[in-house]
């Protein structure tokens, strides 16, 4: 049962990465790893489809052996969070939501820049 929840949760996440990459504000990397995490429990197949997919592969690799992002990862996810952040600013007129949404992003941006690239 539990593999089988875990398999779920895995393709979830998988259709929830791919939206994030077209969709700005919906985060791809965080929902990768837990389509990898998920996959290792549920679907040896789809784990490994991931680890030796062309993109997605290098990615997990990099994360999993060294906690490192691309400097081409670093720079989308920071652009991302920039078109986000100035798509909510022209929707929302809530200027708390706004401050803590900026924070929020902030913070992210501060984790990412930190991490280092790899080898």
């Amino acid at each position: 049962m539990m593999r089988l929840v875990a398999l779920i949760l895995a393709y979830l996440f998988l259709a929830l990465a791919i939206v994030g990459v077209f969709l700005p504000g919906i985060p791809t990397v965080p929902f990768l790893l837990l389509t990898a995490w998920f996959s290792a429990k549920g679907s040896e197949r789809l784990h490994r489809w991931l680890y030796e997919h062309p993109h997605l592969g290098k990615l997990l690799i990099d994360w999993e052996r060294q906690g490192a992002i691309s400097r081409t990862g670093k720079m989308v996810a920071m652009l991302m969070l920039i078109a986000s952040w100035v798509v909510m600013y022209h929707r929302l007129n809530n200027v708390w939501a706004l401050a803590a949404i900026a924070t929020l992003f902030i913070v992210i941006a501060s984790y990412l820049v930190s991490r280092p690239e790899p080898h």
